[in-house]
């Protein structure tokens, strides 16, 4: 597709989805995994990775289900295409009327995906979008249960899956497969490492700026970005220094999911396009790789002006008033909160090389042009000017285009 065909095509989209605000029954807090006791089921299917299986977690759950369960626990980071057919295939044998995603985003959003083949199979995985109707839950509801602070897919309408024929994400998605029900319960984080600690709490944020500040922010939606804004900024240092710190893990876990309504309902903008084409590329971690671009990405929309920046500037307590002052603040804050987690702040610190990265430059450009996400920004870069803002990064320049 062309690039005015998309942004026609995403503009039609955003003018269909526009006044809808979905969202899951949420039970958040301690214990509220016991809420699973009252889930009456036929059969159960599980969703996750060998990791949340090793650690114990899908113990945890099937002790709370009163009914027979069938666990498919080979979700890999940044899903592909090929598993979530594999997990469709399972759950057609197993015949489920509840479906559960244990996990990280990856977990959850192929549970999402692949239940929509479950539901239809002859739908085509790799162009789900809310324009059409699928039909779920003809044969089972969805669970998701987080075991990370982040994604905040538990509460939305998006799938991220790969391509691996094109090396490139697919950011998918349509309101038929935002969960049923939400559990976030804190006590699967309070092991998790300092480094998925930092990576999955730097994704809350840039869904939080991103939501309140993209093309599609809302009043409904609003509150929920700055109120994410406002807990990573007074708890994520916490939890990252102190992962018992229950307090903090608490509240970043519920930050989690109230920055995932928030976003899931006004969409992510520019960062997550550049992030999705970096992480399609290279190993690096989803948040990341979408934090990593956050401020360059507020320092190109700013440049352009007509931005809500001084209210996120607010909300972290900088002392600044004009928009581009603000927008400069926030970015700068961001990157400190970044290097005091060890987090890398330009792509040569992710361990790109430079030879890597003009290797990499023509696919990065492509498949951030053909992100959905992309025409979501308030200002939304041509070719030439995403080439310059992944330069900038390579290198950690302020943005002054």
């Amino acid at each position: 597709m062309e690039r005015k065909e998309r942004v026609f095509f995403t503009c039609s989209l955003l003018l269909y989805i526009m006044w809808q605000f979905k969202s899951p029954f949420i039970v958040f807090g301690e214990d509220a995994l016991d809420y699973l006791d009252s889930v009456n089921a036929r059969a159960f299917f599980i969703v996750t990775d060998a990791n949340i299986t090793r650690l114990g977690l899908v113990d945890v759950i099937a002790r709370h289900l009163n009914a027979p369960h069938t666990v498919f626990d080979r979700v890999e980071p940044e899903p592909s295409l090929q598993t979530v057919r594999a997990i469709a295939r399972e759950m057609t044998a197993a015949n489920p009327d509840w479906i559960i995603g244990l996990g990280g985003g990856s977990s959850m959003d192929a549970a999402k995906a692949a239940w929509l083949l479950y539901e239809k199979p002859d739908a085509e995985i790799g162009a789900i979008n809310p324009m059409e109707n699928y039909g779920v839950r003809a044969k089972a509801k969805l669970i998701a249960i987080p075991t990370t602070s982040g994604t905040g897919s538990e509460t939305t309408l998006a799938t991220v899956l790969t391509d691996t024929e094109e090396h490139r994400k697919l950011s998918l998605g349509s309101y038929e497969l935002v969960p049923d029900i939400a559990i976030v319960d804190p006590a699967l984080v309070m092991k998790l490492p300092q480094v998925i600690t930092a990576d999955t709490g730097m994704d809350v944020l840039t869904h939080a700026v991103e939501g309140y500040t993209s093309r599609m922010h809302n009043d409904f939606s609003d509150g929920m970005c700055l109120k994410a804004v406002e807990l990573v900024l007074a708890y994520l240092p916490r939890a990252y220094a102190d992962g018992n710190d229950v307090e903090a893990r608490t509240h970043m876990h519920n930050a989690a999911t109230i920055a995932g309504l928030g976003f899931g309902n006004s969409q992510a903008a520019l960062a997550h396009a550049m992030g999705h084409s970096l992480g399609a590329l290279f190993k690096i971690a989803h948040g990341r790789a979408v934090s990593l671009f956050l401020p360059y990405a507020i320092e190109y929309t700013a440049n352009g002006g007509g931005t809500r920046y001084a209210d996120i500037a607010h909300m972290m307590k900088l002392h600044t008033h004009a928009e581009l002052e603000s927008a400069r603040a926030v970015a700068d804050c961001i990157r400190d909160l970044e290097r005091n987690m060890q987090m890398p702040t330009t792509l040569s610190e992710a361990g790109i090389t430079r030879e890597q990265f003009v290797e990499a430059l023509p696919r990065l450009v492509a498949n951030a042009n053909m992100d959905t996400q992309l025409v979501m920004n308030l200002r939304v870069p041509e070719s030439a000017e995403l080439e310059k803002l992944f330069e900038y990064a390579f290198e950690g320049r302020r943005v002054d285009f």
